[in-house]
């Protein structure tokens, strides 16, 4: 018998201004135990072009993963190690900064309303100073498992309905589920006990607890605890929501702007190699 998880806590996103002056919504941003081992979760997206079209220019990383999801429009990537391209709706990148990369990720102009996420998975302390590393995947790739009436789930890391998403070699064994259901449609799905477990809502309203009881709208993130399973469920309109879990590293974080450390002192390093020219270990 499988024991679905509770909503320990709800948060509801709210407004920012990152980059070069890209409007976004931030979800969460910090090194707070109940997202370990994720760190943040930022949503932008607006059918106005002077809202996103300044980007997100030249900017290094260091100790941490970044995940971009283009949900509609298309994001142009460049970056230290010479990789080159455009994400477009339904695209994922999956960027390991290690060592250390510097990058830029430019929205592009977009004919309707550009909506994207970008979620970032900490490195534990062993790996942090690893080669950085690059992996873009479309849409094609991702696949589509229908586990239940009116269900649909595009599987980008974990396993569906005997689907595995292409993302397969994280250390954080992480889990990223676009989740859609129908009115009144349900949908019950197995998670490890121990993981963290939260649930963000992109579209419409519904239900991620087993008991039914906070009904969750857009822009909402449920963190759910104690547990194997997660219990969702549409009311009486869709609901689209972003499924994340994974393993907790339950280690110490030194975080900066960019860059994510495990010490203070390995913050410091790393600030005074991007003044000295030295921060790039692994060239492209």
């Amino acid at each position: 018998m499988t024991t679905p998880r509770k909503i320990a806590t709800t948060l509801r996103r709210t407004p920012t201004v990152e980059g070069a002056g890209v409007r976004l919504h931030r979800v969460f941003g910090a090194a707070d135990p109940r997202f370990d081992p994720f760190l943040l979760l930022d949503d932008f997206g607006s059918d106005d072009p002077a809202d996103y079209l300044a980007g997100f220019p030249w900017h290094p990383h260091r100790g941490m993963e970044t995940v971009t999801y283009v949900l509609s429009g298309e994001v142009e990537h460049t970056d230290s190690l010479g990789n080159r391209g455009v994400i477009r709706s339904g695209d994922v990148q999956w960027m390991s900064a290690g060592s250390g990369i510097v990058h830029q990720e430019m929205p592009q102009r977009f004919d309707g309303f550009m909506r994207a996420l970008q979620l970032w998975v900490n490195l534990p302390a062993a790996l942090k100073m690893t080669p950085p590393r690059y992996r873009e995947v479309q849409a094609m790739a991702i696949p589509e498992a229908i586990p239940a009436a009116g269900v649909r789930v595009q599987v980008i890391a974990g396993e569906v309905a005997g689907f595995r998403g292409p993302v397969t070699d994280v250390v954080a064994e992480p889990e990223l589920l676009d989740v859609s259901l129908a009115p009144g449609a349900a949908l019950e799905h197995p998670v490890p006990e121990g993981h963290t477990v939260l649930a963000y809502v992109l579209e419409g309203g519904g239900f991620v607890d087993a008991e039914r009881d906070r009904p969750l709208r857009a822009g909402e993130l449920a963190v759910l605890v104690e547990g194997d399973a997660v219990r969702a469920a549409a009311d009486d309109e869709p609901l689209r929501f972003l499924l994340m879990a994974g393993r907790p590293l339950g280690e110490p974080v030194a975080w900066q702007g960019p860059i994510v450390m495990s010490t203070r002192a390995e913050l410091e390093t790393a600030f005074r190699e991007l003044s000295e020219g030295t921060f790039i270990k692994h060239p492209g």
